[in-house]
């Protein structure tokens, strides 16, 4: 096995973050198979309000470093899905986002061929020479253009969302993907992609996990792990409330002190950050009574079954 190249030039601050304003212009390219030569175009992107600890830092630098995949697992609700978004205005690079369904095959985040599509063009003959050019139905996917993209000298982030979701050999051939980061596309063999051997301008590729699925030893492997922990103290909580413009400290400070309840219950599926925000959020904005919180209003925001639901009310009436 050949010693994987280091590379340290980028990293990511959350100092340097928090400093930056809530939106900025990056440069990208847009990139398409059936263009030779992709034309720059200017974006604009906006802050994603994040608080990660020291670990996660510590954990995004060394995927970036090692050129490796951060495969972040913790349960749902907890962040993971945000911190690609976070880390990617943080660069200023453009992200790249692909959600697994159980139907998600590896090749598909490089490119996919519509081939039913170009047999309708050239029966119908209504788009001219549209259909004699293969190029016209060959589609990239996520992985696929920051790879394309790197051969033009462009750097990219890549978020593969939920990989639990997919089959189990869906793991196993995205490995093979991300380890070589270049692809020929099978129907058209003059066609390819690849990133070279410059560390520099290989993915930064993070991948969420739900702990629905095991994944394969080999996968695990060749990833950087990190758990994303639920922050249970009311303090760091607050800071996620405020990190999102949440200005009612009393609210929220009640609003905490219910969840953390909730948590502690037996219940199926706990509430988590996204819950959290939603719950709050509305609270806030329908101006609701901080003694009302201990009556669960709204709690269709926090608790997503019914069980869970009537164990939450049979608790909380009896305080």
């Amino acid at each position: 096995m050949s010693k994987r190249s280091i590379d340290t030039s980028t990293s990511f601050s959350t100092i340097a973050y928090e400093s930056l304003e809530d939106s900025r212009e990056i440069e990208t390219l847009e990139i398409a198979v059936s263009e030779e030569n992709p034309a720059k175009k200017t974006i604009t992107i906006y802050k994603e309000p994040y608080l990660p600890d020291d670990k996660l830092v510590e954990a995004v630098n060394l995927a970036i470093a090692l050129g490796r995949p951060l495969l972040l697992q913790g349960e749902p609700g907890c962040g993971k899905t945000r911190l690609a978004y976070a880390v990617a205005y943080a660069l200023g690079l453009p992200l790249e986002v692909s959600y697994i369904k159980s139907t998600s095959r590896a090749q598909d985040l490089l490119y996919t061929y519509d081939a039913v599509n170009r047999l309708y063009d050239a029966q119908l003959g209504t788009e001219g020479s549209r259909s004699r050019d293969i190029r016209n139905y060959i589609h990239l996917g996520s992985l696929g253009r920051a790879i394309a993209r790197a051969q033009y000298g462009r750097r990219s982030v890549v978020l593969i969302d939920e990989i639990d979701k997919a089959d189990l050999d869906f793991p196993n051939d995205l490995l093979w993907e991300l380890d070589r980061l270049e692809f020929r596309v099978t129907e058209a063999p003059e066609i390819s992609y690849t990133v070279g051997d410059n560390p520099a301008l290989r993915p930064i590729v993070f991948v969420t996990h739900n702990e629905e699925k095991a994944l394969p030893t080999a996968f695990l492997r060749r990833c950087i792990f990190h758990y994303v922990e639920f922050p249970e103290t009311e303090e760091d909580l607050q800071q996620v409330l405020a990190t999102h413009q949440i200005s009612n400290q009393e609210l929220s400070k009640k609003a905490i002190k219910v969840l953390l309840e909730l948590r502690k219950l037996d219940l199926s599926k706990r509430p988590g950050l996204s819950e959290l925000l939603d719950w709050v959020g509305y609270l806030e904005a329908v101006k609701t009574p901080v003694e009302e919180l201990d009556k669960l209003p709204y709690l269709g925001a926090l608790l997503k079954l019914e069980s869970d639901q009537k164990r939450a009310m049979e608790v909380f009436g009896k305080q």
